[in-house]
């Protein structure tokens, strides 16, 4: 594998801890969608997969690695409301007020991609989550500065697994795919990668076990931290060619 020019990252998963931010906000939004309605509210936590005794998803959920575009029919049909953009709206709005309170970021990502914004690599983020809501918790997360682009599903390049993100970051920079890298933790990161011609890396600090599909990544590190460290490791060969 070439070192990659460019490199976009996943955020939850990868740059956000999944199950300390993403399992208490989920808890919180369908509470607060389900209002009084316990049945509903029942109804959620079964049709995302959802345990919430434990604050926390089941790996067949959803939610993982969907949009709300994606479950939003399923939980506007329980909710018995319009599976329309104003409820879609509605429950990434819930989303960027509970994700916000509960953010925990895995490691530090602003100290991590500072070290490879250092090199002058450009970095961007590509997530299933909507624009605002990545680029409030990209700011929370220390962040502003060191991002060239942050792509949501709302963005207007389609949702991952589709390559639409990494084609546009291409554009961006004026690279070609095959000189970035998308970084992620689950196989729909994989599949963008490949659907676009990146170099797909695999982090391991994600939610779920990656052990069945981690054949399928052109690299495997336990961490971005890690990454990093790869990439400078390997930062001085590449200048003396």
């Amino acid at each position: 594998m070439n070192a990659p020019r460019a490199i976009l990252f996943d955020k939850d998963g990868t740059l956000v801890d999944f199950d300390r931010t993403w399992g208490p906000a989920a808890g919180a939004v369908m509470r607060r969608l389900a209002g009084a309605d316990e049945a509903a509210l029942t109804q959620l936590y079964a049709a995302s997969h959802f345990l919430p005794a434990e604050d926390r998803f089941l790996q067949s959920s959803p939610l993982i690695a969907g949009s709300s575009r994606q479950y939003g029919p399923l939980w506007a049909q329980i909710l018995d409301v319009p599976a329309t953009m104003d409820f879609f709206g509605e429950i990434d709005r819930l989303f960027r007020e509970e994700g916000g309170r509960y953010l925990t970021p895995i490691g530090s990502p602003a100290q991590t991609l500072g070290r490879l914004h250092a090199l002058g690599l450009p970095l961007g983020i590509a997530t299933n989550d909507a624009e605002p809501n990545a680029r409030l918790q990209a700011t929370q997360l220390g962040l502003d500065g060191l991002l060239s682009a942050v792509y949501g599903y709302d963005s207007g390049y389609g949702s991952k697994p589709a390559p639409g993100m990494v084609e546009a970051f291409s554009r961006l920079t004026g690279l070609a795919p095959a000189d970035i890298a998308l970084v992620g933790d689950t196989r729909h990161d994989l599949h963008t990668a490949r659907n676009a011609g990146a170099i797909a890396v695999l982090v391991r600090c994600g939610p779920g076990p990656v052990d069945d599909f981690a054949h399928e990544a052109d690299l495997v590190v336990d961490t971005v931290e890690d990454l990093a460290d790869m990439i400078l490791r390997a930062a001085p060969a590449e200048a003396a060619r």
